[in-house]
């Protein structure tokens, strides 16, 4: 009797222990996939969660021009698994090679000033270029590259070359926020002030960096003046129609405050946005309406992009909301306990730089959905729909996991033979003394180290 219910139990015993090798083996394929930080790997899991629940729920007005309800979404989703596939390609790559970037920036500049005469039109701006089929956005290689640009000249500050790489570093930020300007402002601004916060970091001098803060609000201020005295009708059409959007954005932020209550509930074109934006909050309420039931996706003309964080709060509510900034939060958190524990310079001011990066965009495109600013169209990192946006974001992601991996891990690796050699230097003197054959002598010895280290002091 007891061997047959040996046999029962050795029948059933192999399936739980290939299960638990099968578990085993999955752990160790996902540690040797997803190396690099796990808190960075987590957020980045997380936002292409909610990416793909939001896109889906916001690309009502797509589904209905094309007839095709999974095709936005099936879009999105093959440039999250291309974005995965971009950052397991550059966290593989150590951080050393990134100096490479600044090959990069020639190259987007180059496109960047092509783009007027041989970019595609959408929406009205002409920032992409198509070639192949694909469409390209040269200010989204430009941010990247320019960005890793300046960290590697910080990186080579030495206190007597600061000089001509501050000088380097501030005509590369003007040529490159220059040509942006001229079509997406926001995206320069943001930019210039970026790798300014990142200079301040590189411990750049305070007065050259007071010097820049000068003749940057002096710059403002002009253009601002500027735009005041241009005739309407010069920016009705032509090259200076841009102007245009930016007078209007200006002169009616805030108008809300001295309009009568009746006018102030009135939506117009010039209020369309930010009105459906401010409706889709006050649906949302604390915990939402569930995705997939939002009201204003059908109203807001870029609920899929610029105005996706109203949506998430409509559907998910202000705890959603919330959710979603801390996500961004922890990301710069994280990045600077990266930095910190990172030996070199250079990966050390990568890894802020990337984090700055997609903070500060995140933060400004939830400004713009709660109205605290005016509308830039910038869209929420990794979140909003996007081909090159997704991409370059996912690459942000990408330099971090590398910086963590390499620029740590070497310094790890610098402190295992200093403690081989200690273990072997204690080995080599037990042997000379003659230490080996009792405990007595072994404290002597330890006492005798002891008297010498206090006669050294």
């Amino acid at each position: 009797m007891s061997d047959q219910i040996n046999n029962i139990d050795n029948l059933f015993s192999p399936p739980e222990e290939d299960a638990t090798e099968q578990a085993s083996t999955l752990g160790d394929f996902g540690r040797k996939i997803f190396k690099g930080d796990k808190v960075i790997w987590s957020v980045f899991i997380i936002l292409c969660v909610i990416s793909l629940v939001e896109i889906f729920s916001a690309t009502s007005t797509i589904v209905y021009r094309h007839q095709n309800i999974w095709g936005p979404i099936l879009r999105h989703a093959m440039f999250l698994i291309g974005g995965v596939g971009v950052i397991l390609l550059i966290h593989n790559i150590p951080y050393r090679y990134f100096s490479l970037l600044i090959f990069v920036l020639m190259g987007a500049i180059v496109l960047l000033i092509l783009t007027p005469f041989i970019g595609t039109s959408v929406n009205g701006a002409e920032r992409w270029i198509s070639f192949m089929g694909f469409t390209i956005q040269p200010s989204e290689l430009a941010k990247i590259s320019l960005m890793g640009t300046i960290a590697f000249l910080l990186s080579k500050q030495n206190g007597e070359n600061d000089g001509m790489l501050f000088k380097w570093m501030i005509v590369l930020m003007v040529i490159v926020s220059a040509i942006i300007a001229m079509d997406n402002l926001s995206t320069a601004v943001l930019l210039f002030g970026v790798c300014y916060l990142l200079m301040f970091i590189g411990n750049v001098k305070l007065a050259r960096l007071l010097k820049v803060a000068g003749v940057g609000i002096a710059t403002v201020l002009l253009f601002v003046m500027l735009l005041n005295v241009i005739p309407g009708s010069w920016t009705d059409s032509g090259p200076l129609s841009r102007l245009g959007t930016w007078q209007n954005r200006i002169s009616h932020f805030g108008d809300a405050k001295e309009l009568s209550e009746e006018e102030y509930y009135a939506i117009t074109d010039e209020n369309y946005q930010v009105a459906h934006a401010k409706i889709a909050i006050a649906n949302g309420g604390v915990v939402g309406v569930f995705p997939g039931n939002s009201a204003e996706r059908d109203f807001l003309p870029q609920a899929y992009s610029d105005f996706i964080y109203a949506i998430i709060i409509e559907e998910m509510g202000i705890l959603g909301g919330l959710f979603v900034l801390l996500l961004y939060v922890i990301i710069l958190i994280r990045a600077g306990m990266i930095a910190r524990k990172t030996e070199k310079m250079f990966p050390k001011y990568l890894v802020l730089g990337s984090a700055l990066m997609l903070s500060v965009q995140a933060f400004i495109n939830m400004a713009v959905a709660v109205n605290l600013i005016p509308v830039t169209g910038q869209p929420l990192p990794l979140i909003s729909r996007g081909g090159t946006s997704t991409l370059i974001t996912c690459a942000y992601f990408g330099l971090i996991l590398s910086a963590d991996r390499f620029g740590i891990g070497k310094k790890k690796k610098e402190d295992q033979p200093v403690k081989k050699n200690d273990i072997d230097k204690d080995e080599e003197d037990h042997d000379d003394h003659g230490a080996a054959t009792g405990r007595e002598e072994h404290v002597s010895q330890l006492g005798d180290n002891v008297e010498f280290e206090i006669i050294q002091m």
